[in-house]
C-alpha cells in the first residue's frame, strides 16, 4: 500500500513538472510562439531545481510522510491559483512554485524504497516507483490535453484536485520506516568523497536530455508538423509513456536478477543513442517509420532513470539517501531545463516543420553514447 500511495503522489507530481508540453499546442492558439510556450511549460522544472536537495535533507531529518503530503498540498494549491490567472509572468511564477513544491516527491518517495524492501526488491520496487513518471506524462495526455481545448485553466483545476487527493492518501496510508541509529562511524561518512555517485549524476543528466527532447516535442510534432488531432496525438503519447512504465518495472526486475543496475543501465544507454539515431534520420527523411520511430524512442528513454535511483540510494545508504536522490534529480533537471529553449530554438529556426525537429532530435543523439561510457559499471558493487 505504501509502494501504491507513493507511485500515486510521483504520478501527480509528474504530470505537472513533465506533462505540461502537451499544452503546448493550446497555448500556441493563444498566440504563444513555440519558445515562449515552452519557456512556460518547463516553469515547474526550474522550481524543482531550487529545492530539491532541500526536500531531500528535509526528508532525511523528519520522515518521508510529512514531506511528502506537504510538498504534494502546496502543489495542488498552486495549481489551483495558476487556473484562476491569465498574465504570462503570472502563470510562470505559480508553476514554478508548483514545481517547487512538487519535488518533494522524487526524494522522499524514493526513501520509502529503500527503507522498506530488501536489496533483492529493491530494483523491481523502484522500477515501480518510477513508473509515476511516465504515467503523469500519460495522464496528462489522456486529460489535460482535452481539457486545454475549451481552455488552460481547466487543465490546472485537474492538476490540483489530484494534487490535493494524493497528498491527502500520503497522510492517511503512508508509514516512515524505521531509522538506523545515528552511531557516527563509516555510516556518516559522506558517500561524495568518490567520483562513484559523481558519475552517475552526470550520465543521467546525459541520458535525460534525450527523455525530456521527445517528452516536449513530441506531441506538438504530431500536432504542428503532421497535422495530427489532439485526441489522436494524445493517445499515441499516452500509449508510448504506458509502455515506457512497463519498461520501467521490466529494467528493474532485469537489475535484481542480474544483481546489478549499473550494467543494465549502460546497456539501455546505448539502446537510447541507437533509438535517437534512427528518429532522427526518419523524421528528417518523413518516412513512414517515423511515428513508429518515436513511439520507440519514447518508450526506450524513459528505461534508464530507476536503475540510476537505485544505485545512487543504495550507494548513498539510509542517512544520505535523501540528499543524494535530491542530487540525483536536481542533475537531471538542469540537463533538461539547459536543453529545452536550445532545441525549441533549433526547431523554430529551421521554419517550425518536420526539419526543425528531425535537427533538435540529432542534436541530442551524441548525449547517450556519451553516457554509456561514463557509466561507472565496472565500480559497482555486486548485490546480496
Amino acid at each position: 500500500m505504501v509502494l501504491a500511495v507513493g507511485l500515486l503522489g510521483l504520478t501527480a507530481g509528474s504530470a505537472a513538472q513533465y506533462g505540461l508540453a502537451v499544452l503546448i499546442p493550446a497555448l500556441r492558439t493563444e498566440g504563444l510562439s513555440l519558445e515562449t510556450a515552452t519557456l512556460l511549460v518547463t516553469a515547474p522544472i526550474a522550481g524543482v531545481l531550487l529545492t530539491l536537495i532541500a526536500w531531500g535533507a528535509a526528508a532525511d531529518r523528519w520522515g518521508e510522510r510529512r514531506i511528502l503530503a506537504l510538498g504534494l498540498a502546496f502543489a495542488g494549491l498552486a495549481e489551483l491559483a495558476v487556473s484562476t490567472v491569465d498574465g504570462l509572468l503570472e502563470r510562470w511564477l505559480f508553476l514554478f512554485v508548483v514545481g517547487a513544491s512538487s519535488a518533494s516527491v522524487h526524494a522522499a518517495s524514493g526513501r520509502l524504497i529503500l527503507g522498506w524492501f530488501a536489496p533483492s526488491e529493491r530494483g523491481l520496487a523502484m522500477g515501480i516507483r518510477q513508473m509515476g513518471q511516465p504515467l503523469g506524462v500519460a495522464s496528462a495526455a489522456i486529460v489535460l490535453a482535452p481539457l486545454a481545448v475549451s481552455g488552460v485553466g481547466n487543465a490546472f483545476v485537474a492538476l490540483g484536485i489530484a494534487s490535493l487527493a494524493a497528498a491527502t492518501l500520503v497522510w492517511l496510508v503512508v508509514r516512515d520506516p524505521a531509522r538506523p541509529a545515528n552511531s557516527g562511524g563509516p555510516a556518516s561518512v559522506s558517500p561524495y568523497r568518490g567520483p562513484f555517485l559523481w558519475r552517475i549524476h552526470v550520465s543521467s543528466g546525459f541520458l535525460v536530455i534525450a527523455q525530456y527532447a521527445i517528452t516536449l516535442f513530441a506531441f506538438d510534432y504530431l500536432v504542428n508538423a503532421l497535422g495530427w488531432s489532439i485526441a489522436a496525438a494524445g493517445a499515441l503519447v499516452a500509449g508510448t509513456q504506458l509502455t515506457g512504465a512497463a519498461s520501467r518495472l521490466a529494467v528493474g526486475w532485469w537489475s535484481d536478477i542480474a544483481r546489478s543496475r549499473l550494467g543494465p543501465m549502460r546497456l539501455v544507454a546505448l539502446a537510447i543513442g541507437i533509438a535517437m539515431t534512427i528518429l532522427s534520420a526518419s523524421v528528417y527523411l518523413g518516412t513512414p517509420l517515423a511515428v513508429g520511430a518515436l513511439a520507440v524512442a519514447a518508450v526506450v528513454t524513459v528505461m534508464p532513470n530507476g536503475l540510476a535511483f537505485t544505485a545512487v540510494a543504495e550507494r548513498a545508504g539510509p542517512r544520505w539517501a535523501g540528499r543524494a536522490m535530491g542530487i540525483q534529480n536536481t542533475f537531471q533537471n538542469v540537463f533538461a531545463t539547459l536543453a529545452a529553449t536550445p532545441l525549441a530554438l533549433l526547431i523554430s529556426a529551421a521554419g517550425g516543420g518536420a526539419s526543425g525537429y528531425a535537427l533538435a532530435f540529432a542534436t541530442v543523439v551524441v548525449f547517450p553514447f556519451a553516457a554509456a561510457v561514463l557509466i561507472p559499471a565496472a565500480s559497482e558493487k555486486p548485490q546480496p
